[in-house]
């Protein structure tokens, strides 16, 4: 007989997350009335991005168990294709964000090829040569790329008869919310579907999922790509929103920082990678007047937090909701 997943003892009701999600995102629609300064905008513009970033990443790492260390490859595949499209062949910005987030797929679809065998080390040596590959293919590419330069005066994006440039980032504020918004509901559709329960069960015992007529091939493609649409527009919206494009995005200093951000929220949750979002990247602007401190301030609160909830910020909130839960039926 087969199980009911919705009936899962602790599992959510969709009703419930439903409601959750939508409570959550309605509240961050407001904070633009709240936080007027451009600034502090800018921060959670910011946050939006990583958490795209990170929760698409959770999808393969948490998930899928694949140890994608190229996933940040696919972000700034996403954003020299905007740069390319918009600045060299005049694609219309909007379409051009989509088209990313497709070249992003493709990409995650060619990286997977080699990997489909294997495992464990060889696929992060993999991966990662992949991001190098397309690091030197970039600076080798200059006349078109900008090398070591970069990409400036990259097209931003436009809405007819509003000025973005002068309106404090409100406009920005809401376009990478809802890139969020459609990226969460996406993976949470995904990952509650048969195929994300296909995906877990490869990650949690491939021989035996295998022997069950689950397709390892079929399955690696379909996390790899779907990991990597909305990772690359993200990479795009960042392109528009910055206005360049540099090398930088494929350095280990941004996939530090993101998977950190994976880790700290608890892999296979995906909400917690993206509050960990939001609390490394406002703890970070906090902390910046302690200079070289605020890396190992940032460090330090990852590890204790990690210490004492292996599970990341998600294992918190599970603790807090059993106790809630636990008073209410006492």
């Amino acid at each position: 007989m087969k199980a009911d997943l919705r009936a899962t003892p602790g599992r959510v009701s969709w009703k419930n997350e439903a409601a959750l999600v939508v409570t959550a995102f309605a509240v961050l629609a407001l904070t633009p009335f709240i936080v007027t300064d451009s600034y502090s905008r800018h921060i959670l513009i910011m946050a939006f991005i990583y958490a795209v970033v990170a929760s698409n990443w959770d999808l393969s790492l948490g998930y899928g168990g694949v140890f994608n260390f190229g996933h940040l490859a696919l972000f700034g595949i996403g954003v020299y294709a905007y740069g390319l499209m918009t600045k060299l062949a005049g694609i219309d910005p909007w379409l051009a964000m989509a088209l990313s987030g497709a070249v992003s797929t493709i990409a995650a679809i060619v990286v997977t090829i080699p990997i489909l065998r294997l495992k464990g080390i060889y696929i992060i040596l993999v991966t990662f040569g992949f991001a190098q590959l397309v690091m030197q293919l970039i600076l080798s590419q200059s006349d078109y790329t900008g090398g070591t330069q970069g990409m400036v005066r990259i097209q931003t994006l436009y809405l007819a008869g509003h000025n973005m440039i002068r309106d404090g980032k409100f406009a920005y504020f809401y376009i990478a919310l809802a890139i969020l918004f459609a990226s969460t509901v996406f993976l949470r559709l995904l990952v509650r579907s048969k195929t994300g329960a296909s995906i877990v069960a490869l990650r949690d015992n491939e021989e035996y999922a295998v022997s069950r007529g689950i397709s390892l091939v079929r399955q690696r493609v379909i996390t790899l790509a779907a990991s990597a649409f909305f990772t690359g527009v993200a990479g795009a919206f960042y392109a528009a929103y910055q206005r360049n494009a540099s090398v930088d995005v494929f350095g280990m200093s941004l996939a530090t920082i993101i998977l950190s951000m994976v880790l700290l929220g608890g892999t296979s949750t995906i909400y917690g990678a993206i509050g960990a979002s939001f609390v490394l990247t406002i703890f970070a602007e906090v902390m910046a007047d302690f200079g070289a401190w605020r890396p190992i301030i940032t460090a330090l609160l990852i590890i204790v937090v990690m210490l004492v909830y292996p599970s990341g910020l998600a294992g918190i909130w599970a603790s807090a909701r059993a106790s809630w839960l636990r008073r209410r039926e006492g």
